[in-house]
């Protein structure tokens, strides 16, 4: 697939099939990740693959997290919405969770950090589109929660940066109409 058809084409996939995805495709997303930049060499980015049972119990996490915001005693709503929370990550058969672990060191820009794992994502969900996959990166309040970093065991310093959950795709993605660069570009010359 050409860079640009896969740039102009990759989507957001929000529905996938419980299909298992190969390992060896995973294992290139991956790879791709890994070559995103990053200022000196940092590597800042942390993958946690989520399959299986794995899934279960980030959905059991989730599930306490977002707990601690409600009121007790939990009314039918907040209960409904648990049971909810439980299930998202069984929506996709794999999870790739990302994390930021930034370096310590003297030149480290914490911001550059987190824009490489960012980085990061985008080239492995642009390997997930190449390989047929339908991926999405998830995010919300709840990924920037401390008990987050905890579960995946990041340091103190550390942060999520997202969730991207991948399978098989069950949905054809609607053309998107992109604003076009020429409204957002200055030439300074």
């Amino acid at each position: 697939m050409d860079i640009f058809d896969a740039i102009k084409t990759r989507r957001s996939i929000g529905k996938v099939k419980d299909e298992p995805v190969p390992q060896e495709f995973i294992e290139k997303i991956l790879e791709a990740g890994m070559y995103a930049p990053n200022h000196h060499r940092t590597y800042p980015w942390r993958f946690f693959v989520l399959t299986g049972e794995g899934r279960n119990r980030f959905g059991e996490h989730l599930t306490s997290v977002s707990r601690l915001s409600m009121k007790e005693p939990l009314c039918d709503e907040d209960i409904q919405k648990l049971e909810k929370t439980k299930k998202k990550p069984l929506r996709a058969p794999v999870i790739i969770a990302v994390g930021v672990d930034p370096d310590k060191g003297p030149k480290i820009i914490r911001e550059e950090e987190v824009a490489a794992s960012s980085a990061a994502i985008q080239n492995m969900l642009l390997a997930a589109h190449a390989l047929g996959l339908g991926a999405v990166w998830r995010t919300g309040a709840i990924c920037y929660h401390e008990k987050m970093k905890e579960f995946f065991r990041l340091s103190d310093s550390g942060e999520m940066a997202g969730f991207i959950y991948l399978g098989y795709p069950e949905m054809s993605p609607a053309d998107v109409k992109k604003q076009n660069f020429k409204e957002v570009t200055q030439w300074i010359n």
